[in-house]
C-alpha cells in the first residue's frame, strides 16, 4: 500500500481543513515547496497535493506552489482541486503532474473524465468526495443524490488510474479513516482505491494495508502534527 503524505494548498500555504471547512484552515508551513522536499527526504515515493481555492473557484487558484513543488521534488506528484476542463488537465499534465484527480466534473461531465483517460492512459484519477455515504461536489460544498459506489462503478471501464475516496466527516478530525466503507468500496470495482480522510496513526495505515484491497493511503494533518512518523510508517508498509 502506497502512503501518499498531503499538501492542501490554501493562498499559498500548506494548511489543514477540519471536515472541508475552509474557516478551519491551519497554517502548518508558507514554502510548499520544502514541505514537498522534507517528505520526499523522509521517503515518500508520491505526493498527493489539492488546491483547495481551486476547488471552490471551479479554476487553478495555486499554481504558484504547485510549480515549486514540481521544482523541487523528482516523485510523482498527484492534484486535485478546480480542474474542470480538458485545457487545465492538458496544462497541469504538460507541467510535469503524474497523475490529475477529477472530483466535482466526475459528478458533472463524467463524458470529459472518460474522454481524458483515453488522451492520458494511467493519469486520470476521480476523486470521489463522501458524506454520509453520498457524493459532494465544488470543495465538499454542495451535496448530491449520488452514492459513492455507484459513481466507483460507472467508471469501471473508463481507464482511471485510481479512485481516491474521502469520507469529509473524517477529513483533518485525527479520528480515524473509514476503513469499512473504503474497504467496501475497493470491493466493489476493480479500480485501485486510496483512502482518504481521517488518518492519524500508524495503527490507521496498518489497518488500511491489512484489508488486502486498499492500494493508498493519504495522510496529512498527522505528518505535520508528529502523529504519525513517515519514515517509520513507510518503512512498516513495505515491512
Amino acid at each position: 500500500m502506497i502512503l501518499y503524505p498531503a499538501i492542501d494548498l490554501k493562498d499559498g500555504a500548506c494548511v489543514r481543513l477540519i471536515h472541508g471547512r475552509m474557516e478551519s484552515a491551519t497554517v502548518f508551513g508558507t514554502d510548499p515547496g520544502a514541505q514537498a522536499a522534507a517528505f520526499v527526504a523522509a521517503g515518500a515515493e508520491w505526493l498527493h497535493l489539492v488546491d483547495l481555492n481551486g476547488a471552490f473557484a471551479g479554476t487553478p487558484v495555486n499554481a504558484a506552489a504547485v510549480e515549486a513543488i514540481l521544482a523541487q521534488v523528482k516523485v510523482p506528484v498527484q492534484l486535485g482541486g478546480g480542474i474542470r476542463d480538458m485545457a487545465t488537465i492538458e496544462r497541469w499534465l504538460a507541467k510535469g503532474l503524474a497523475r490529475v484527480i477529477l472530483g466535482t466534473v466526475a459528478v458533472e461531465n463524467p463524458g470529459l473524465v472518460r474522454e481524458a483517460a483515453r488522451r492520458f492512459p494511467g493519469r486520470i484519477a476521480v476523486g470521489i468526495d463522501a458524506r454520509e455515504g453520498f457524493v459532494a461536489t465544488k470543495g465538499w460544498a454542495e451535496a448530491t443524490a449520488v452514492q459513492a459506489t455507484d459513481l466507483a462503478k460507472s467508471f469501471e471501464d473508463a481507464g482511471v488510474s485510481a479512485i481516491i475516496y474521502t469520507d469529509i466527516l473524517r477529513d483533518g478530525a485525527m479520528g480515524g479513516p473509514n476503513t469499512a466503507a473504503t474497504a467496501t468500496l475497493a470491493r466493489a470495482v476493480t479500480i485501485p482505491v486510496i483512502a482518504s480522510g481521517g488518518v492519524s496513526s500508524l495503527a490507521d495505515l496498518v489497518a488500511l494495508r491489512d484489508t488486502g484491497v486498499i492500494a493508498g493511503a493519504i495522510s496529512g494533518r498527522a505528518l505535520y502534527d508528529g502523529a504519525i512518523d513517515l519514515a517509520l510508517a513507510l518503512a512498516t508498509l513495505k515491512s
